[in-house]
């Protein structure tokens, strides 16, 4: 339907130093030069028709706490720690400086990621997130759903999703249960990802995180490659928060697109577009 090739791409494990796994999406042959870091609550499928319109070498991967990586003991999922596993991971499965794309909370470890080791990324762009970001007030929704964390079917879960207005078309939403779920072995469907079963906790030490620090934006305006910033339309940010970017990084770039928050899955070809012409551009 999309009109191009299906690339080769394979599932890897990265041991990390503590001995966790990070699992990824290994998309094409050669050498990944575009990496993408989803949001909470997702996995690295929800990159996939990026990739597939992306037609070059790629690696989408599952945070830790998500998708086939390790779950923390620590509960600790804040950006710092999150950047930390990236970091490690491309440094064994890169081997030149990526456009690093990541989405929400994916899009505040890459930040981390960029302004912590430049040489690993050539332009970054943050998908509908800006530090700072009200995890009270923005994906209070997110609070709501996650009341709710295991079904008797799939289908039940596909319902639940649709009555919150996620996943766009029927398929788009099928889809997505499927690669975020799991059968128990009793029987019962539960959600893969960790913040599912503590997504209270995980906002809370957000918001504890982001009050702490003296300023939320210190890596994010430290980072030496271009920085872009996409907004859904329907999406998390507010007019306030795309002000406060433009103040803090007077370079960047904001692109504005017909998309809620998932901009990756319901507005995938602008992403892919943007990372091509990251991939173009020459930098001095």
């Amino acid at each position: 339907m999309l009109g191009v090739a299906l690339p080769a791409a394979r599932r890897i494990a990265h041991t990390l130093p503590d001995g966790r796994t990070l699992s990824a999406l290994v998309y094409g042959d050669g050498p990944a030069d575009v990496t993408l870091l989803h949001g909470a609550g997702l996995n690295a499928h929800t990159w996939d028709t990026v990739n597939l319109l992306l037609g070059r070498p790629a690696l989408a991967i599952d945070l830790a706490g998500h998708g086939d990586s390790s779950w923390r003991e620590d509960l600790d999922y804040s950006p710092g720690s999150l950047a930390d596993d990236v970091a490690h991971a491309l440094r064994a499965r890169t081997s030149v400086p990526q456009v690093l794309i990541g989405h929400s909370l994916g899009g505040l470890a890459a930040a981390v990621v960029a302004a912590r080791h430049p040489e690993l990324v050539r332009e970054l762009i943050l998908v509908d997130v800006v530090p700072g970001l009200d995890t009270d007030a923005a994906p209070a929704v997110l609070r709501d759903f996650y009341t709710v964390t295991e079904f008797d079917s799939r289908d039940d879960a596909v319902t639940r999703a649709r009555s919150f207005g996620f996943g766009g078309t029927i398929q788009d939403t099928e889809r997505g249960v499927f690669f975020n779920t799991r059968v128990r072995a009793d029987g019962r469907v539960e959600w893969k990802h960790h913040f599912a079963q503590i997504i209270g906790h995980a906002f809370d030490a957000l918001n504890a995180e982001r009050r702490a620090s003296d300023d939320p934006w210190q890596d994010l305006v430290a980072v030496p490659a271009p920085v872009s910033l996409v907004r859904g339309t329907r999406g998390f940010l507010r007019d306030a928060d795309v002000t406060e970017f433009s103040r803090r990084l007077p370079a960047a770039t904001v692109v504005t697109v017909d998309a809620g928050h998932n901009v990756q899955e319901t507005s995938p070809a602008s992403l892919a577009d943007l990372a091509s012409a990251a991939l173009t551009r020459t930098h001095r």
